[in-house]
């Protein structure tokens, strides 16, 4: 979850890696650190909390060197402080390192070190394994390359690491396993190196996208070269980056999160443009298109994910089953992996992940792949391990998501569902073609609907205004629009630290309707379909309670207006599609919120854009 960025070339490269580590913040921002090759020397500046600190702790500092390393910390062991974070020396500072990611079995090594008489100066287990570099090079007199490769053949865990040493100052070593890590390949001989494209791009587009347990050598002014642990060389495949520097900056938005909330007209659009073709009756996922016909006759198909894209994972189920009529089953990863489940030939796993590089769902892959499942994919980030590890899937194209609370990519995973969804269903003729053709003259218009939401942001800003100090909220769904209530609680949990709970709306009367004071606003989806006159009765039970009542309603709604204390309206849509317009409402109303209660909405405490570690 941490972030790397590295230089080597002609440039200084103090400026590159500050300017990258920002770009890289939303990885985490406990710490943060540079490494840089001086006169047979590596000066190390590090600095507990976000890169603006480490800048004004090395302003009067040696900042010059062209060959440099540095990492923006999510704290894994030991404590977020100067002395944890990264980089890390070995014992004699010949060495540094940067490392994303967990070993696992840190402490028998470390002990082993111990036991030879080293002293460690920190918490972490990343310093235990620049030890364990160091002792294998001066023990066998092996070059830094070998000495990573060696050494890393004892490692457990999840590791995306660069190292450099003061023997060696025209040369950087970078590996990875299970956390992601890509090279961008210079003009002039130069390297950048980072956990993402968003440092690169500014640079170079040519890039190589680090494979598991891939190592790379890369000299000052050579070609790059790349080694398995087994130490057989590889080829490099150098890819063509599709990303755009100004997709990465606000735009003139306050924040990240504002601004990817604003994208979704676009990034919608972008996620069907080629895909959908209403006036032709016509549907194309070109990624699964030869995987439709084992999707239907599967035993099984099971989605997996974490956070919100697990959200987006249940409104697909309830878009399989009612359009295509194909049972699908939900799993966290997480729990997935853990669980020893019963997997088949004839299963299809289908995994969604905004970053492609979520550690968990990567494994719960592993596991299915293993026992011979089809394992599909779905998103954003092209070249990432998902992509990389799955039969086939298909891209979000959202466009990059900065913002730790997810927004576009919600919608855009729903939207990929919905398009899965439909094409399965004309394929088994579950769906007929009036139906068919209505749902896709709904989608494609889609984009046009979630503007007119979104010009609703004064009215969310006055809601907002209205339960900044809450201390607990309800948010309820029925149907497809369960999924919704869940992730709008989680935005308001993430971003404003309130603690707020989704649940079906009939589910209320089970529990949670205890809650319910004056003081208890409560969230309703209440959108014309199939369960509106129960959601109906769902407010007017939380009403007898003296609940506040806000309401997500289709345009022209009478009947809920005269019992909710607010209302939003939503313009009316086919009730499969709603999940990709309610949500809106939800998203502005946690942003406003974080914003009156001063939290950092980009950058919430204790979370992390991309979670590469368990």
């Amino acid at each position: 979850m941490c972030g790397i960025v590295a230089y080597i070339g002609q440039k200084e490269a103090y400026p590159i890696i500050v300017k990258g580590l920002k770009r890289l913040e939303y990885r985490g921002y406990d710490s943060s650190g540079i490494a840089l090759q001086g006169n047979n020397s590596i000066n190390i500046y590090k600095k507990q909390g976000k890169v603006v600190n480490l800048e004004e702790f090395t302003e009067n500092l040696d900042r010059s060197g062209t060959v440099g390393i540095g990492h923006t910390r999510w704290a894994t062991h030991g404590e977020p402080n100067d002395v944890n974070a990264h980089p890390h020396y070995s014992e004699d500072k010949d060495l540094a390192i940067i490392h994303n990611g967990i070993i696992e079995n840190y402490d028998s090594l470390k002990h082993q070190l111990l036991s030879k008489g080293y002293t460690f100066r920190s918490e972490t287990d990343t310093e235990v394994l620049c030890y364990l570099i160091d002792d294998i090079r001066k023990n066998t007199g092996a070059k830094l390359g070998e000495s990573v490769r060696m050494a890393l053949q004892q490692v457990v865990g999840a590791y995306a690491i660069v190292i450099m040493s003061k023997d060696e100052p025209n040369k950087l070593i970078a590996a990875r396993k299970s956390s992601p890590l890509v090279v961008g390949i210079g003009k002039e001989g130069d390297f950048y190196l980072a956990s993402d494209a968003t440092p690169i791009i500014e640079y170079t587009k040519q890039v190589v996208y680090l494979a598991d347990e891939e190592i790379a050598v890369i000299k000052r002014g050579s070609e790059l070269k790349l080694y398995g642990i087994d130490d057989v060389e590889k080829t490099p495949y150098i890819q063509e980056l599709e990303l755009h520097l100004e997709a990465i900056e606000k735009g003139g938005y306050e924040h990240f999160m504002l601004k990817e909330i604003h994208e979704q007209p676009r990034s919608i659009e972008d996620c069907f443009r080629g895909r959908l073709n209403a006036s032709e009756g016509r549907v194309s996922l070109g990624g699964i298109k030869e995987y439709e016909e084992k999707i239907i006759n599967a035993n099984r198909v099971i989605m997996i994910a974490c956070g919100t894209s697990w959200h987006a994972c249940l409104v697909g189920e309830y878009l399989f089953e009612d359009l295509a009529r194909i049972n699908v089953e939900v799993e966290y990863a997480s729990e997935f992996r853990y669980r020893n489940p019963i997997i088949g030939e004839n299963d299809i796993v289908i995994a969604i992940s905004q970053s492609g590089e979520t550690a968990d769902t990567l494994a719960a892959l592993e596991l299915a792949k293993s026992k011979g499942a089809t394992i599909l994919g779905i998103c954003n980030v092209v070249g990432s391990s998902i992509s990389r590890i799955t039969d086939a899937g298909s891209y979000t194209h959202a466009g990059p998501e900065i913002g730790v609370a997810s927004t576009k990519a919600f919608t855009a995973q729903v939207t990929v569902l919905t398009l899965m969804a439909l094409s399965l269903a004309k394929q088994k003729n579950a769906i007929n073609e009036s139906k068919y053709r209505a749902m896709l003259s709904g989608l494609e218009v889609i984009p046009q609907k979630v503007q007119q939401v979104l010009e609703k942001n004064s009215e969310m800003e006055f809601i907002a205004s209205q339960y900044q100090s809450a201390s607990n909220a309800l948010y309820l769904g029925r149907g497809s629009s369960f999924p919704v209530a869940l992730e709008g609680a989680l935005k308001l949990k993430e971003i404003s630290y309130i603690h707020a709970e989704g649940y079906p709306a009939a589910e209320m009367k089970h529990g949670p309707i205890a809650l319910i004071d004056e003081e208890m606003p409560v969230f309703v989806i209440a959108t014309k379909g199939t369960s509106y006159e129960k959601v109906v009765s769902n407010i007017q039970e939380v009403k007898a309670r003296k609940g506040k009542i806000i309401a997500i309603v289709t345009e022209g709604d009478t009947q809920v207006k005269e019992i909710a204390d607010h209302t939003v309206e939503i313009p009316e849509t086919d009730e499969h599609l709603v999940p990709l317009l309610a949500t809106i409402p939800f998203q502005l109303l946690s942003y406003h919120i974080a914003v009156m209660r001063e939290c950092n909405v980009d950058q919430p405490r204790n979370l992390a854009k991309s979670v590469t570690v368990e």
